[in-house]
């Protein structure tokens, strides 16, 4: 007799992003003890299970990776607008030094975690002050996060200096040691906001405590301007000198970069996050995403912060990365569907170094998933799978989302968070955030 399931889960399609972007039509899996066991057609599964979820109009997908984000900036959505970045950080550092400590950046990061999960995000690599605010807020959730300490050269807006700034790394390592759903780095703002030897510092950190090390890097030509007019180098290249450059690097942005840069990064095997929602609307640049996919560099996305996206969207992240770099190279095949799908799942996976666990549907990996509604007007008729989640989905198609094989939303509803309390104790924050910037 077949073996008895915890749950198993029949879908209209199974979009698996494995080494060949299979995608089983009538397809099924089969979870136990929060891992997949089996991948296949519903007929081979069979129903011998504890739970047997049966979703003939769905799409079942991994759950995405959102490689970089600042969550708790979801406070301050639509705060700050129609400025380039340099001025508009000034402006927006102005109202977070007004407005954030601990309750306020754990309210934040739940807004935003909550915001993402609905959508289907089932891990985060987040950038924010009182990281372990984040962290609580992504276990009440039932997500995946990936963060730790903030290195900074001026007064942060946690209201702490340059020297509490390792002290701090330190702590957030001894006390979220990896177990699955946390994972820690150390994260430095900038090259421009750190100097090489806090640079340095964090760089070490990270590699001591196994860990992975992010910044921001290239995202503008005046930090290209500024970090080279300081050390003498572009930035990249000023990474690579500091020995900060490798596998388990993670760099955001990275629109503005010379042929040499991109050859460091693909020679290093340092991982890059494509927010292009971001780029766009601070007008940051064009990043050269099909120059970097023909040198084999890991490409992942990134919504980046409400704050300067207006929305965590990984959907429109995703829709973006896909047309985006047909229209600035000319060539419709500069980005394809399954590079751009593999980009916001698998190669997410990657630069957390947990490729073997998270990322895919496949036998022995951990069950995050979600499905896909396609009863709605836009998915019919449906002729590819992948091609219909990269260019017509959306996600308010996301119906259900699961995290080690436990539901966290069903029918679209969040199980895990009371919405409403969350909705009203960000309400009641708005007034004194409106104020923050007119003082």
């Amino acid at each position: 007799m077949p073996a008895l399931h915890d749950l198993i889960i029949r879908a209209a399609h199974v979009v698996t992003v494995d080494a060949g972007m299979s995608v089983i039509a009538d397809g099924a899996i089969a979870v136990d003890g929060g891992r997949i066991t089996a991948v296949g057609s519903a007929g081979d599964i069979g129903s011998n299970a504890h739970e047997v979820i049966d979703a003939p109009d769905r799409i079942l997908m991994p759950g995405l990776i959102n490689m970089h984000c600042h969550a708790a900036d979801g406070l301050f959505r639509g705060l700050v607008e129609d400025l380039p970045l340099e001025p508009w950080l000034q402006t927006v550092w102005k109202a977070e030094g007004a407005i954030l400590n601990r309750t306020t950046c754990r309210l934040g990061s739940e807004l935003g975690l909550a915001e993402l999960l609905l959508s289907g995000v089932t891990s985060v690599m987040d950038m924010f002050w009182f990281p372990e605010e984040t962290v609580a807020a992504a276990r009440s959730l039932g997500m995946r996060i990936a963060a730790g300490g903030i290195f900074f050269d001026y007064p942060g807006m946690d209201g702490k200096l340059v020297d509490r700034r390792k002290a701090d790394a330190e702590a957030f390592f001894a006390s979220h040691p990896a177990d699955g759903f946390v994972f820690s780095g150390t994260l430095p703002h900038g090259t421009y906001t750190v100097g090489p030897e806090q640079l340095t510092v964090a760089g070490a950190l990270a590699r001591a405590n196994e860990g992975f090390f992010c910044t921001h890097a290239a995202e503008t030509l005046a930090e290209q301007a500024t970090v080279t007019e300081r050390y003498g180098r572009r930035v990249i290249e000023h990474l690579d000198a500091l020995d900060l450059l490798g596998p388990r690097s993670v760099l955001a942005h990275c629109v503005h970069l010379s042929d040499g840069e991109i050859d460091l990064l693909a020679k290093s095997g340092t991982h890059v996050v494509h927010n292009p929602t971001s780029n766009l609307k601070l007008a940051s640049g064009f990043a050269r995403i099909p120059d970097m996919l023909k040198v084999g560099i890991n490409l992942t996305l990134g919504t980046d912060g409400a704050i300067s996206g207006n929305d965590l969207d990984m959907w429109l992240a995703m829709r973006l990365a896909a047309t985006l770099h047909k229209a600035t190279s000319g060539d419709a095949a500069a980005v394809s569907t399954a590079e751009t799908l593999r980009m916001a799942t698998i190669n997410g996976a990657r630069a957390l170094g947990a490729a073997d666990r998270l990322g895919s549907l496949e036998v022995g990996k951990e069950a995050d998933f979600l499905l896909l509604a396609m009863d709605r007007l836009h998915a019919v008729p449906l002729f590819d799978p992948m091609t219909h989640v990269v260019y017509s989905a959306n996600r308010s198609d996301v119906t259900d989302v699961f995290v080690a094989g436990r539901q966290v939303v069903r029918d679209g509803r969040l199980v895990t968070c009371d919405v409403d309390r969350l909705v009203a104790d960000v309400r009641a924050l708005a007034p004194a955030i409106a104020a923050s910037i007119r003082s």
